[in-house]
């Protein structure tokens, strides 16, 4: 589905009984994209009761009565190289049904996003994500802010935006996600059983240039 069709696209707030539709989509939209298998659906499954999670932002795009897409975000943190920590978004997991990628969707949401954002009063998003996509969404690379890892380290990936003008001036320092992106294992494969099976695919195009991307690190 090529171009944009986002007109008869609706977004609204995600309600308790969308989350088993929605956490398949996540796993359609993910599966062997950037690993074998993937994640995603199990994060989004967790991630909703933890306390850095920001239910006002948690958005489904429907099309029709279908969910086709769905974008969240969690609380993160900068620790500022002036000894300061400043709170911001950390986005993801964000997800768009395959036939419907390339179509507007993604950017409808990420848009909706930022707006409702800044009305909230943050100051900026940042994510791990390809600067290829991210560049046309109002993102640049976080190193030019001087904001690093969680290690600090300069990368590639991470992308920043700003929620309003010089919202991250002077304000370097090590990004920090929350702890709930680091998935276990064997909680991800036990949550995907529930899930129709699906073929593991290793070696793909887009997992490659994930590892591309993820290696694409600097030190200070």
């Amino acid at each position: 589905m090529e171009g944009d069709h986002t007109m008869s696209i609706k977004l609204r707030l995600e309600q308790p009984e969308d989350y088993r539709q929605t956490e398949n989509m996540t796993r359609e939209a993910f599966w062997n994209i950037y690993s074998t298998g993937c994640c995603e659906h199990y994060l989004l499954h967790v991630m909703r009761s933890r306390p850095a999670f920001v239910g006002e932002l948690d958005y489904v795009a429907k099309d029709g009565d279908r969910i086709i897409g769905n974008v969240v975000c969690v609380k993160g943190i900068i620790h500022g190289d002036d000894g300061q920590d400043y709170q911001v978004l950390s986005l993801g997991p964000i997800s768009v049904l395959p036939q419907y990628q390339r179509s507007g969707v993604g950017r409808k949401m990420i848009e909706h996003t930022k707006e409702i954002a800044r009305n909230l009063g943050y100051r900026a998003i940042l994510l791990c994500g390809d600067p290829d996509y991210y560049s046309r969404r109002g993102f640049i690379p976080a190193e030019e802010l001087g904001i690093r890892t969680a290690d600090n380290m300069y990368a590639a990936a991470l992308q920043a935006c700003e929620l309003y003008k010089g919202a991250l001036n002077g304000i370097s320092g090590r990004y920090v996600e929350d702890g709930i992106y680091e998935a276990d294992e064997s909680a991800v494969n036990h949550f995907d059983q529930e899930f129709p099976e699906k073929e593991k695919i290793s070696g793909t195009p887009s997992q490659l240039r994930f590892l591309e991307l993820a290696a694409m690190r600097r030190s200070v």
